[in-house]
């Protein structure tokens, strides 16, 4: 009985933390239109505003490698989860677009250090079902980006009144009272179950591997945060502020299905390349149908989109431990691919932006979105692996 209470506490924990991941990077899309007039922001300064995370995400993802064997799966959790709330309640009274960028790192870095984390928070906290736990977190995580564009515009915001800032701060209470569950109800970890890193796991950006598997990762990882970031100003332009909030509920409400399919799909379909292949294509359609309404349509479109790169996103998770033959270069491959993906991320982002102000149309910002949604098409590897000596 005492078995099944901490495996219950265990995978409960691991939900909790993965909706932390995503409640404060996604508590800025439903607003953006708000900042952007508030503080007279241009195209460019919302690309590189909703690239910031990414790029911050590539760079601490191997020194968020580090802080879990330096202060343990709890300590670098909780670590994480303070760092985000505290950039988050600054973000909420930036006077400038610098002073938002600044506090936007901050709490991106908090996200950082929790994303390899949770990884070896499975490891540690659900070591016999190592693959239900993972599943768990990342469900946890969709709902951690479905919450906050819900529930921003038709719920904080009126009953803030109207305040983008106070509504962004409020989201400094769940990850807070994360930290205090992490601290209180994590199980305790066995002797030795944190190693030391070293030097080796830098990202090493020299291989073709990483190359491939990071680019399948920022096809996916690309697409959603672009998506995010520049289409409520695509509907505000086209006079349909109101499809706002749903049109991003449908990106990212669009990811539950698929992750349940699944979990019941995924043994089949691991191994193979042709379900990267056609997920690739419908979210690239998906962008093509983006681009080309601003009605209900594009509820569908983005919801479709949301289901691909979903799906993708959980195949992708598996291509490093598939692909590397010895276990322990996965944490270092998944670091150089995260850092690829990320940074690829962050460039699509910026472009958007900078095509948006060159060619003063929201509209031709989605070009390099859907140009960064074509190289999972060619990047992923061929599953062929050497023969077991």
């Amino acid at each position: 009985m005492d078995s099944i209470v901490t495996a219950r506490r265990s995978f409960s924990l691991l939900w909790i933390c993965g909706v932390s991941l995503r409640l404060t990077v996604l508590s800025i899309p439903p607003v953006i239109s708000l900042i952007q007039r508030d503080l007279n922001l241009s195209g460019t300064e919302i690309g590189l505003l909703s690239g910031i995370p990414v790029v911050v995400f590539a760079i601490f993802a191997a020194p968020g490698s580090i802080l879990v064997g330096r202060m343990g799966v709890r300590g670098a959790l909780v670590s994480g989860l303070l760092i985000a709330a505290c950039g988050t309640l600054l973000r909420s009274g930036a006077g400038n677009a610098w002073q938002l960028y600044v506090t936007t790192v901050l709490m991106s870095i908090g996200i950082a250090v929790m994303q390899p984390s949770m990884a070896a928070a499975v490891r540690e906290w659900a070591p016999e079902r190592s693959t239900f736990g993972t599943a768990i977190y990342t469900n946890g995580l969709i709902m951690g980006e479905i919450i906050p564009v819900a529930t921003m515009l038709p719920l904080l915001v009126p009953y803030f009144g109207e305040s983008w800032r106070l509504a962004l701060s409020a989201w400094v209470l769940p990850l807070i009272a994360t930290a205090v569950t992490v601290t209180m109800l994590a199980p305790r970890p066995a002797a030795n179950v944190a190693p030391k890193h070293s030097a080796s796991w830098l990202p090493q950006l020299n291989s073709g591997l990483n190359w491939q598997i990071g680019l399948t990762f920022g096809s996916v990882t690309s697409t959603y945060f672009c998506l995010n970031g520049f289409l409520p100003a695509h509907l505000s332009a086209s006079s349909h502020q109101e499809l706002v909030s749903a049109t991003l509920t449908a990106v990212n409400s669009g990811q539950i299905p698929a992750s349940l399919l699944l979990l019941v799909t995924a043994d089949k379909l691991q191994g193979k390349r042709w379900p990267y292949m056609v997920l690739g294509v419908v979210s690239s359609a998906c962008v093509v149908g983006i681009m080309t309404t601003a009605s209900t349509w594009t509820i569908f479109w983005a919801g479709l989109a949301g289901f691909s790169l979903g799906a993708a996103l959980v195949l992708g998770l598996a291509l490093a431990p598939m692909l590397c033959d010895n276990p322990n270069d996965v944490a270092r491959t998944s670091a150089a691919a995260f850092a690829i993906a990320y940074g690829f991320a962050m460039l699509v982002s910026f472009l958007s932006g900078v095509v948006w102000d060159l060619a003063g149309s929201i509209n031709a910002s989605l070009i390099p979105i859907l140009l960064g949604s074509f190289p999972i098409l060619v990047a992923v590897p061929r599953f062929t692996r050497p023969k077991e000596r």
